[in-house]
């Protein structure tokens, strides 16, 4: 496979990679810094990386490679901070990079040190971001420890930034250490209405609901209380309310909130776009799982059937109606 645009052949490519000397992936030595010495042999590695074309070549070649091969390699591309963030901000060069991840414990350190270098910039970029959740499936357990505190530490400007919301959430998801899985999961529920009330934030929250953790759950539900209506009337916030009307123990603090709303409100709300659906699959949980709630929202719901017809709430008014015939 040539490099697109240089006159080096792949041989005289890799015949002049620098040799890892022993090095165990702590900080690249600064001698094949790009402003150095191997300015023309950086930049040929970057069009390597960054070509648009030959993905599946490049696996090919590295598979071929032995460990000193990708070590030296490794080296190149980590030696920079700025020359690292180049290539993996680039889309093919994420992909190409994550290819890397995974082949050799020293290799993984070098990529390991050059993430933890610039976490928050590569982890809320839109391609750099893959990187960061490949390295924290295939990093072993020390480097993912390193991840996992640079993770908590930037939680919150991972959950409110548009790529960094989704790299949290697959974080989240994949995690395999229970002790940082729950400081994780505790950071969201103590966080969690000023996430739900932010764009890319409220994702996290939905996220972490799904994984019906009870304790979880009734961490968020607290969190949210008082505040379950005004989330309700939003299209993201109402996701939110009916994930917790989907547990006992947050179902309660949901619906004790509706309860004790003015009429009023409780009418606008089931008469509003999004709340609808919340105030319906609140009567639903409460008939399956608390009778005696479900009375007390229907009852106070009833007066209020004849403007439910004549609006969102009309699925509302259908249940309430049936009732009605019913006893």
């Amino acid at each position: 496979m040539a490099v697109a645009g240089d006159t080096f052949s792949m041989s005289t490519l890799f015949d002049a990679l620098p040799y890892p000397n022993g090095i165990s992936g702590s900080v690249p030595p600064p001698e094949f810094a790009p402003r150095a010495s191997a300015t023309h042999l950086h930049a040929a590695m970057f069009d390597l990386m960054t070509c648009c074309e030959g993905l599946a070549s490049f696996k090919e070649m590295i598979a071929s490679f032995d460990k000193t091969q990708l070590q030296r390699m490794a080296s190149l591309l980590t030696s920079d901070s700025d020359y690292f963030m180049a290539i993996v901000t680039n889309k093919h060069g994420s992909r190409r990079v994550q290819k890397l991840l995974g082949k050799s414990d020293d290799v993984d350190a070098l990529f390991c040190a050059a993430i933890l270098r610039r976490f928050l910039p590569i982890t809320t970029d839109k391609y750099a971001s893959y990187v960061t959740i490949r390295a924290m499936v295939v990093f072993d357990e020390d480097k993912k420890k390193a991840m996992y505190e640079q993770i908590l530490y930037y939680a919150l400007d991972l959950a409110r930034d548009q790529h960094g919301c989704i790299a949290l959430n697959d974080i989240i998801t994949d995690a395999d250490d229970p002790y940082y899985k729950d400081q994780i999961l505790d950071l969201v529920a103590y966080n969690a209405l000023c996430l739900s009330n932010d764009a890319s934030g409220n994702f996290v929250v939905q996220r972490v609901l799904a994984l019906k953790d009870l304790r979880t759950m009734h961490n968020i539900a607290v969190s949210l209380c008082g505040h379950c209506i005004d989330l309700a009337f939003k299209k993201y916030g109402s996701y939110i309310v009916e994930k917790l009307l989907e547990a006992d123990e947050s179902m309660v603090v949901v619906v004790v909130e509706l309860l004790e709303s003015d009429g009023d409100r409780l009418m606008r709300l089931a008469r509003n776009e999004y709340g609808n659906f919340v105030v319906c699959n609140a009567l639903e949980s409460t008939k399956k799982s608390s009778i005696d709630l479900f009375w007390c929202l229907v009852q106070k719901l009833m007066p209020f059937i004849h403007l439910l017809r004549r609006s969102h709430g009309s699925n509302i008014a259908n249940i309430l109606e049936s009732l009605k015939l019913r006893y």
